[in-house]
C-alpha cells in the first residue's frame, strides 16, 4: 500500500538491461540550482501550453523535493495559468484542504485544513513543506478576481474506503434522504468487518465475508441516474458538489476491488490503483474544463508513478503506471519531471505503520544515475533528458525510497534498472537531501543528530 514500489523483501527483478560504455555529462545542458528565481525558466519554456506537468520525488519524506516541487507549480500557477494541483493522496482528505485553499471551510490554518490526513504514512502530506504551500494557495487564491480564477487541490488516490463511504452519505443527506437511506443500507455490507479497507480485503480471502462489489457498484448507478435530480440547483457550486460526490462514489468502487486484488498479486493491485489515478486526473480535467475552460493540472507523485514505466524493469514484468497512461492519452500534452539525489536524510518509516524516523540515505551504488549525477560539475541542477544521449538513456540503477526505507537491504529493497531519458522528459537532481519535517513529530525522528539546517542555496 505504500506509495510506490521501494520496501519489499523481495530480490531484483532479473536484469534485462545492462551498461553499455562510460558515461558523461559534459555535454548534457545542466542548469544550476542555486535558488535564485530563474531556476526554472527553462523549465517554464518547456511546458509551453501543455495541459499536465508531473512532478516526481525518489522518496516521500524528502523536504527538497517538496520544497522544488512547490517552486515549480507556484511559478505554473502564476505564469501559465494553471488552474489545480492533484496529488497522491485520498480523495476526501485533499478535498478538506481544497475548501480551505478556495475559502469555503472553517479551518483557521493550513494545519488544521490538514487534520484528516491520519492515515499512515501521516508525515507524507502533514509535514511543514505542505502547510507552508497550501498557506500560499490559500494567500493566491484570496488575491484573484473571482473564483473561477482560483486554484484547487485535490487527490487521486484510492485508500479512502471509509471515508469517501461517509462523505457520500453526507452528500444525500443533505440533497436526497431516500437515496441517503439506499446508501447507508449498501454499505452496511461493510459492516461485518471491523476496520478499514485492508481488513475487508483480508476476510474476503479468507471467506470471512461476501464481497460488497454488488452494493458498490449499484450505489455508483443509482448516483449517476438520479444525476440530474441531485444537480436541481442552478449554479457552479450543485455541479461541483455532485462530481466531489460521484467522484467518492468512484473511489468506494475501485477502493473494494483494490483491496481484494492485493492479497491476490501484487502487479494487478498496483496497476488498479495507477489506473484509478489516472481516470481520476482525466475526470477532474474534464470537470473543471467544464467549469472554467481548458484546464492546466500539476501533479505530485512518487516517480514510481510519474515516470513512464515502459522504460523500467517493473514495466517489464508488467506494471503499468500513471505516467504511461497520461502519456498515451494526451502525447505532447504532458510533461513527466522526474527528482534524484545521492546522499542525505529522509523521513521514513522501518516497517509499514511504523513511526517517522529521521534516517540517512546511503550514497548511491556505482552503475546508477544518482552516482553519475553526483560526479557532475554541479551538484544541483536540471536537465532535459534526450533519449539519444548515451549518459542519459541507460540502462542504469535508479533509487525508489517510499515511505519505507530500509537500507540495509538497500539494493534488494530499493533499486531497479531503467532507461531515465525514456521514463522522464526532464529531470531535478539535488545531491544532498534533507529530511522533511513532519508536523506530528516522534521520538524516533528526534533521535540522533539535532536537526539538519536547511542549506540557504542548493
Amino acid at each position: 500500500m505504500s506509495g510506490d514500489r521501494s520496501g519489499a523483501d523481495v530480490e531484483p527483478q532479473p536484469v534485462t538491461f545492462a551498461p553499455e560504455g562510460p558515461v558523461d555529462l559534459s555535454t548534457a545542458g545542466l542548469v544550476p540550482l542555486t535558488g535564485a528565481e530563474d531556476d526554472y525558466d527553462q523549465l517554464l519554456r518547456a511546458v509551453g501550453d501543455r495541459r499536465f506537468v508531473l512532478l516526481g520525488e525518489a522518496s516521500h519524506g524528502t523536504h527538497d523535493f517538496y520544497r522544488e516541487r512547490a517552486r515549480i507549480t507556484q511559478r505554473l500557477i502564476v505564469e501559465k495559468g494553471f488552474s489545480a494541483v492533484a496529488v497522491e493522496a485520498d480523495w476526501p482528505d485533499a478535498y478538506r484542504v481544497n475548501r480551505y485553499v478556495l475559502g469555503q471551510s472553517a479551518d483557521a490554518d493550513a494545519t488544521a485544513a490538514l487534520a484528516d490526513f491520519r492515515r499512515f504514512p501521516g508525515w507524507m502530506w502533514r509535514n511543514t513543506d505542505i502547510a507552508a504551500f497550501i498557506g500560499w494557495l490559500r494567500s493566491y487564491n484570496d488575491a484573484c478576481d473571482g473564483p473561477l480564477r482560483q486554484v484547487r487541490f485535490y487527490g487521486l488516490d484510492l485508500y479512502s474506503l471509509r471515508a469517501s463511504m461517509e462523505a457520500v452519505v453526507a452528500y444525500l443527506d443533505a440533497n436526497d434522504a431516500a437515496a441517503a437511506a439506499r446508501a447507508r443500507d449498501r454499505f452496511s455490507c461493510f459492516d461485518h468487518v471491523g476496520g478499514e479497507g485492508p481488513d475487508y480485503g483480508n476476510a474476503v480471502r479468507l471467506d470471512l465475508t461476501v464481497p460488497c462489489e454488488r452494493e458498490v457498484i449499484a450505489e455508483l448507478v443509482d448516483l449517476r441516474q438520479h444525476a440530474a435530480a441531485l444537480m436541481a440547483s442552478d449554479g457552479q457550486a450543485a455541479a461541483d458538489e455532485y462530481f466531489v460526490a460521484e467522484q467518492n462514489a468512484r473511489v468506494i468502487h475501485n477502493a473494494e476491488r483494490y483491496y481484494r486484488e492485493m492479497y491476490l498479486g501484487a502487479v494487478s493491485s498496483w496497476n488498479l490503483r495507477d489506473e484509478h489515478m489516472a481516470a481520476t486526473l482525466a475526470n477532474l480535467a474534464s470537470h473543471l474544463d467544464q467549469l472554467r475552460g481548458r484546464s492546466k493540472i500539476v501533479v505530485w507523485e512518487h516517480n514510481s508513478h510519474v515516470g513512464d514505466a515502459r522504460a523500467t524493469e517493473l514495466g517489464q514484468a508488467g506494471e503499468f503506471n500513471v505516467g504511461q497512461l497520461v502519456r498515451t492519452a494526451w502525447g505532447e500534452d504532458c510533461l513527466l519531471v522526474g527528482f534524484t539525489t545521492d546522499h542525505g536524510r529522509v523521513t521514513a518509516a522501518s516497517e509499514w505503520g511504523g513511526p517517522a524516523e529521521r534516517k540517512h540515505v546511503r550514497p548511491a551504488l556505482e552503475g546508477s544515475y544518482e552516482k553519475l549525477f553526483h560526479q557532475a560539475p554541479v551538484k544541483s541542477f536540471s536537465m532535459f533528458l534526450d533519449p539519444a544521449h548515451d549518459a542519459l538513456s541507460g540502462p542504469l540503477l535508479e533509487r525508489a525510497i517510499g515511505v519505507i526505507y530500509r537500507p540495509e537491504t538497500e539494493r534488494a529493497s530499493h533499486w531497479f534498472h531503467a532507461r531515465l531519458a525514456a521514463q522522464f522528459d526532464a529531470i531535478v537532481h539535488i545531491d544532498r537531501t534533507t529530511a522533511v519535517e513532519p508536523l506530528d513529530r516522534t521520538s524516533f525522528w528526534d533521535e540522533g543528530e539535532p536537526p539538519e539546517t536547511y542549506p540557504t542555496g542548493l
